[in-house]
């Protein structure tokens, strides 16, 4: 077991071993760590309702009706009738005949790729795609083909390029999690229906984001309900702007039923636990008839686009005028990252330094993400922190 002890050094002396930090009390725009109040600028709270008393108290009043587990699979005797009314909240939400809801979002991406391709299929992902989702790819023994980042010049010559595989699956986050830019999606729809290929998109951080009604990257394109769109394979997460925890695959009636047979995540594990989905249908319900916290994140990425520009820090950002609330800070060097991001801390801003593998060597950066429960003081304090953390 020696490999285990020189693996964890050479990560300590490279500066890319991982530590784990204990919040006390709940997730918000601000935590408490070591005795000391922070304001949190990494979690992917974006609605701020992970902590909501709406979510708390449905998720309370389920367990005290409900229990606090399933007891088994789905397929067994763990599909119970809050799991049904969560996977229509969700087929509503987004504009789908059916879902299926997974325990996590990671589950979710493994297990509905591994159930649509295999060995004599091909698929085709972007090169900057989610961890799950290149996972979920390799499981599935299908040829992986990559294409460079939001190009669908590039996508188009790669599926004519693989026009000899059965099937061909391509697959996009819809927001990418490290860099906070949109995929181009309504080009990468017209290049997969030329060649008859299927598409995936992945929603876990557009779903309550984007879109005038936070429905996601295709109401944000003006895309949803439309029949020519409804193909498409959503996947997305319930942890995220929703506030709890699972994933899910929304798309036809017949694609649900196919996944709940196949798809080996699904099959073989517990179903969600009934506090968890109960504070999701919670959440999608706010959300539908409460604008506000999607349009109190939205003046909250406006105000940080601004105040990055004005501070002349934009250029680390690298896409000024940015819809998403996530902002990337780019550094480049490891060592660099962790000392800024020390300083930050030091100041009363929780935001890791992202390093490799998570994102390629070189481009070390922060990962600055916003919450609409933030305030403008701490907004503007942080741009302070954040500049003198660069010069020391």
């Amino acid at each position: 077991m020696n490999f285990i002890h020189q693996t964890l050094d050479d990560l300590r002396q490279s500066g890319l071993l991982r530590e784990m930090r204990q919040v006390d009390g709940p997730q918000g725009p601000t935590i408490r760590i070591g005795g000391r109040d922070l304001v949190c600028l990494c979690s992917n709270n974006y609605l701020s309702l992970a902590s909501h008393p709406e979510l708390a108290e449905a998720a309370a009043q389920a367990a005290r009706d409900l229990g606090c587990g399933s007891g088994a699979s789905r397929l067994v005797s763990g599909t119970m009738a809050i799991h049904a009314e969560l996977e229509a909240a969700i087929a509503r939400f987004k504009h789908r005949q059916a879902a299926v809801i997974f325990p996590t979002g990671y589950m979710a991406n493994v297990g509905a790729i591994s159930a649509l391709v295999s060995r004599d299929d091909a698929v085709i992902v972007d090169k900057l795609n989610h961890a799950s989702i290149i996972d979920g790819c390799r499981l599935s023994g299908a040829k992986l083909l990559v294409y460079p980042h939001c190009d669908p010049a590039k996508l188009d010559r790669t599926l004519q390029n693989a026009s000899r595989y059965r099937r061909r699956l391509v697959i996009t986050d819809s927001v990418f999690s490290m860099d906070g830019d949109v995929a181009p999606l309504p080009d990468i729809t017209s290049v997969c229906a030329r060649h008859d290929a299927m598409l995936m998109i992945d929603e876990a951080h557009a779903t309550g984001v984007l879109g005038p009604t936070g429905r996601g990257t295709e109401e944000y394109f003006g895309m949803l309900g439309d029949p020519r769109y409804a193909g498409i394979i959503v996947m997305g997460t319930l942890s995220k702007a929703i506030g709890s925890i699972g994933g899910f695959v929304a798309g036809s009636r017949e694609l649900i039923d196919y996944l709940c047979n196949l798809a080996r995540s699904f099959i073989y594990t517990t179903a969600l636990p009934p506090p968890a989905c109960a504070a999701s249908i919670a959440a999608i319900r706010l959300i539908e008839r409460d604008h506000r916290p999607l349009a109190d994140l939205r003046a909250n990425v406006e105000l940080l686009n601004g105040l990055l520009r004005d501070a002349k820090l934009i250029e680390l950002v690298g896409n000024a005028g940015r819809v998403t609330p996530i902002f990337p800070i780019r550094i480049g060097d490891v060592s660099r990252a962790m000392n800024v991001s020390l300083r930050l801390f030091d100041a009363g801003y929780l935001c890791p330094a992202i390093r490799p593998p998570t994102v390629p060597e070189g481009t070390s950066r922060l990962r600055v993400s916003l919450q609409a429960g933030h305030t403008e003081v701490q907004l503007r304090g942080f741009v302070q922190a954040l500049r003198q953390a660069l010069q020391g």
